[in-house]
């Protein structure tokens, strides 16, 4: 204990004395520090490569999506009419003919309002009925008004007569003035009568025309009141609800008791899929994808209940309205497939797959190895470029082309670099297309993603290759159809060559870093590109 409490007082006493003795106390540690971490950083440990082996088959193109299993026809059953519901004759899964009942409103109110409209209705014929007794009426009169007519000018003929007779006979002295005078007054007032008659013959015709008019106002009120008592037999049928197609009800939206209201719009009671034998999927295709999907194409798709199991349909249409959902386009593509043991439901979300390219008998080259890039420096690819006669390329630029080329892929599953590193969104999309199809990994497995990552990409590619020296060999290779787990080899440019066997790296981890495969993943993590026969070196 004592040299330790010599050693501690030591310690204090130096600490307490100017500040160049502190510095003095303080920075043989630190340098120890310092020297310590420039040897680990400075130093590169020993490399692991992740190499995938280059086979020979068949590949096969897809463009995938996911859509929505729909009935080829689906009717929204609905109410026109308010009311309560009084009884339901069928649920859930209940198969129906068309003309069934299938559900009662309660038809007290309405049968009211019918016996109303019956009552009006009624009232309107009597009125009519009416107006038709006071035109004959009406007729009759006229008849006697035009018959004092004629009396009145037949007693004006006759006052004329005796008129013109009276004068001659004054003219010849045989009668008095006073009966000529009078004569004369009894013709003026036949003139007078004759007027009068005719006056009460055309107030005869203008009351038969106001009996009449009333009579068609009649009429009118009595289609009016029968169009009314027709529209309450309606609505008072409209409380039977009926089935419209022979189907399957897959929604019901009420229940007994439950008051419906139809003011505003028809409210559904149930929905009915008219065939399950039949259906549809919508799938979503991206717009990068759509030019490629030709109607009569086959489809395969899977849903998340039988994930062993692969449905295959045909593609019928591709619709021209687009859907952007947050500045993603695409569009529906319609699969139509047989649903004989109606296994797959409405609703079931669909993994569909199209084929659009094929190549029989080719050279495969895993995905992996094309993401892949040695960590050499600058200068070490160069030289190795320069060996096996390659053009070299800044990796910026490859970066920035990278960039470019997977923009439109990017929307729908991630963006790629140079790197070919999928973004969060591009894992997203692997790994529901490796649920759904349960190929590659999560980076290769979504489309988008695998555009990015290079397999995509018109020119060239550099892949590395491992020679029986250990020594990894640089190749660039044309490439062809791909699955986003495999690409096809067309051919190589310049030095080297590919066969099935060879191995090419896909990923790398040293003693200093994490182990790193497709953008720093280690391999058999999602994103790092498949792992058919990897093996360490």
């Amino acid at each position: 204990m004592a040299p330790l409490t010599h050693f501690s007082t030591w310690v204090k006493t130096s600490w307490k004395k100017s500040v160049l003795h502190r510095a003095m106390l303080v920075a043989p540690p630190v340098v120890a520090i310092l020297l310590l971490g420039f040897w680990k950083v400075g130093t590169r440990g020993p490399v692991t490569y992740y190499a995938a082996t280059v086979e020979h088959g068949d590949i096969s193109q897809v463009v995938q999506s996911t859509g929505t299993i729909n009935a080829v026809t689906t009717v929204q059953v609905g109410s026109q009419v308010s009311g309560t519901i009084a009884s339901l004759n069928v649920d859930f899964n209940s198969h129906v003919k068309k003309g069934q009942v299938i559900a009662q409103i309660d038809p007290a109110i309405l049968k009211t309002r019918l016996l109303s409209a019956e009552a009006d209705l009624a009232n309107a014929q009597a009125s009519v009925r009416n107006y038709e007794a006071q035109i004959e009426t009406q007729r009759a009169d006229l008849l006697a008004a035009q018959a004092g007519v004629d009396r009145a000018k037949s007693q004006l003929n006759e006052a004329e007569l005796n008129m013109k007779r009276n004068k001659e006979l004054f003219e010849q002295g045989i009668v008095s003035a006073a009966i000529r005078d009078t004569a004369q007054a009894n013709y003026e007032s036949a003139v007078a009568g004759v007027k009068v008659a005719e006056a009460q013959l055309e107030q005869s015709r203008a009351r038969l025309k106001g009996v009449q008019a009333n009579l068609e106002q009649g009429k009118a009120q009595v289609m009016q009141r029968r169009a009314a008592a027709e529209m309450a037999k309606v609505d008072l049928a409209h409380t039977t609800i009926l089935a419209p197609i022979d189907g399957t009800v897959i929604a019901r939206n009420v229940d007994v008791g439950q008051t419906v209201a139809a003011s505003l719009q028809a409210p559904t009671l149930f929905i009915i899929a008219q065939d399950l034998t039949k259906m549809l999927v919508y799938a979503k295709t991206d717009e990068a994808d759509v030019g490629k999907i030709k109607v009569g194409a086959t489809a395969n798709f899977r849903v998340d209940s039988y994930p062993r199991e692969t449905f295959s349909g045909k593609v019928i249409q591709v619709r021209m309205n687009a859907t952007m959902v947050q500045n993603v386009v695409t569009y529906d593509t319609i699969v139509e497939f047989d649903n004989p043991n109606q296994k797959l439901f409405p609703g079931m979300t669909a993994y569909v797959s199209v084929p659009i390219a094929e190549a029989k008998n080719v050279t495969k080259i895993p995905n992996g190895a094309l993401r892949f890039k040695p960590d050499y420096t600058e200068e070490e690819l160069k030289a190795i470029y320069k060996k096996y006669e390659i053009p070299y390329e800044d990796p910026r630029a490859q970066r920035v082309a990278g960039a470019g080329g997977a923009s439109k892929a990017g929307g729908a599953g991630g963006q790629g670099t140079g790197g070919g590193r999928p973004s969060g969104d591009a894992n997203a999309a692997g790994g529901q297309a490796s649920r759904a199809f349960g190929g590659g990994a999560g980076g290769a497995g979504g489309g988008m993603a695998s555009r990015a990552g290079g397999a995509g990409r018109m020119g060239p590619q550099i892949i590395w290759k491992r020679l029986p020296n250990k020594e990894l060999q640089p190749i660039m290779v044309r490439l062809g159809v791909t699955d986003y787990t495999f690409t096809e080899l067309r051919g190589v440019v310049g030095k080297g060559e590919l066969k099935p066997g060879d191995e090419l790296i896909i990923g790398q981890s040293n003693a200093n870093q994490s182990p790193a495969g497709v953008g720093g993943r280690a391999p058999g993590t999602p994103g790092a590109g498949p792992m058919g026969g990897m093996r360490r070196m």
